[in-house]
């Protein structure tokens, strides 16, 4: 996580270079506040990478004397069956078509993705102090 920190560190120094020059150069108020913006960005997310560095354990990324392994684990749990995704995706893509099409059709998208997501959520829920 320090090398990530120390590289948008750099990257918020070379994206104020570009913003200053860019700025006198092309005198355009939106293109230079736009780079401003994406420096300040840089920082902080530099600055949120360093900090949390010091406070977490050493991962394999900042040990030098690593092997690949070293940093293996437990990625998550992936549901192999779950039809949830798709009633997410089909209510998404009708709420994005409403904005070209009409917004009359965020009313038939927002109850799809609303079933969707509250299936995803208690996907693998029981009920209260079930066994089984």
């Amino acid at each position: 996580m320090k090398v990530q920190g120390k590289m948008f560190m750099w990257l918020s120094f070379f994206v104020l270079a570009t913003a200053v020059v860019y700025g006198v150069w092309s005198k355009e108020p939106a293109g230079t506040t736009a780079l401003f913006l994406t420096f300040g960005l840089c920082i902080m997310v530099g600055f949120y990478l360093g900090f949390t560095a010091k406070r977490v354990d050493v991962g394999a990324m900042d040990n030098k004397e690593a092997d690949v392994a070293d940093d293996a684990g437990e990625v998550g749990f992936f549901s192999p069956h779950s039809w949830q995704p798709l009633a997410l995706g089909t209510g998404g893509a009708l709420a994005f078509l409403s904005i070209a099409i009409g917004w009359w059709l965020l009313y038939f998208s927002a109850p799809i993705i609303v079933i969707g997501l509250y299936g995803w959520v208690f996907e693998y829920y029981r009920g209260e102090n079930r066994t089984q």
